[in-house]
């Protein structure tokens, strides 16, 4: 920490990367050439913990634990993506249950977050809208809220059209995530909206065309505000719902790490006088503690989104790309060794 802050200081760092080196970083997160030479460094593996809570999904409730002791939430993440075969997106469905089972028997307060890509979502339409009904299914069982991760635009559509699938099969413990540097989604929340649905806004994590996304920050974030906005206006009638790993999100959830987003829905949401209860800020596990814990501490419903598993290359690298600080701290740790 000490370390790190001092290097900050010597070496002033810009808010945000500079497009091309974000672009170019999304670029490794996918390649295979990369994955392959990242995940061989130690100082890769050892950097990775700091986003990720560990290879198994011990180490994964253990965190849970952590964090439930100081008053928050979580949802678990098994890490994989874009998954090659069918066998592989079964075993990953199988895994998941597991994953839900064991937040049942352990009495953990965390929901689970998938990706669709992992179930299946490249290969074939049947087979991932299969895997998410297994998954949902079982979840329902025990009354534990699945989040359905959005990835990049090609898959929006999709994603949207099974989740409403199985809302209705009158599967409601099951919400979405909408992007706010995607030109569409103030659209899509709206329709949303009127379908009573769960929403997790972020502002989004891959590199998007220009016709499809803000290409500036400025631009994202105010458009994140926007979404946050209808969401507060809204969300104040949907119903509490709770089950075995605790209380479902309310309709609004605000993921994100920037204090300016996280006081924007403060301020409107007690502008417009409601609880503190019904929005809901989710952050990354590793990522702003004394904020988790802040908010948390003021009364606010706090969940970590907390990943494991040994498929962390892709989240990682997407880490790196978000922010400077990450990044040089990575880097400068690979030159120390």
């Amino acid at each position: 920490m000490n370390a790190q802050a001092t290097t900050a200081r010597v070496h002033p760092l810009p808010k945000q990367l500079n497009p091309m080196l974000r672009s170019f970083l999304i670029y490794l997160s996918q390649a295979a050439w990369a994955k392959r030479l990242i995940m061989s460094l130690g100082a890769a593996r050892r950097m990775a913990r700091r986003f990720v809570a560990g290879d198994s999904l011990s180490d994964a409730l253990h965190a849970v634990r952590k964090l439930n002791a100081e008053g928050m939430f979580a949802t678990l993440d098994l890490l994989g993506e874009h998954t090659a075969d069918a066998a592989d997106a079964n075993a990953s469905t199988a895994k998941i249950i597991h994953a839900i089972q064991q937040i049942a028997e352990s009495e953990v307060r965390s929901g689970v977050s998938i990706k669709l890509t992992q179930l299946g979502l490249k290969l074939d339409l049947a087979l991932v809208e299969g895997n998410l009904r297994q998954i949902v299914q079982a979840a329902k069982e025990h009354q534990i809220f699945v989040r359905i991760d959005m990835e990049d635009s090609p898959w929006v559509d999709t994603t949207l059209g099974l989740y409403r699938t199985l809302r209705a099969e009158g599967l409601d413990n099951v919400g979405v995530v909408i992007q706010s540097y995607l030109y569409r989604s103030e659209a899509d929340v709206l329709a949303l909206i009127a379908e009573d649905a769960r929403i997790r806004v972020v502002k989004g994590a891959y590199m998007e065309p220009a016709e499809r996304a803000f290409p500036e920050k400025a631009d994202v974030d105010a458009a994140y505000d926007r979404l946050a906005d209808l969401l507060l206006h809204a969300g104040h009638h949907l119903p509490a719902a709770s089950g075995a790993g605790g209380p479902w999100p309310p309709m609004l959830a605000v993921a994100s790490q920037d204090p300016k987003r996280i006081e924007f829905a403060k301020k409107h949401a007690a502008e417009l006088g409601i609880p503190k209860e019904q929005v809901e800020f989710q952050m990354l596990y590793g990522i702003r503690r004394d904020l988790q814990v802040a908010l948390a501490r003021e009364g606010y419903p706090v969940r970590i989104y907390v990943p494991y598993g040994r498929e962390w290359y892709p989240y990682f690298m997407r880490r790196l790309a978000e922010r400077p600080a990450n990044l040089w701290f990575f880097l400068s740790n690979l030159v120390r060794r």
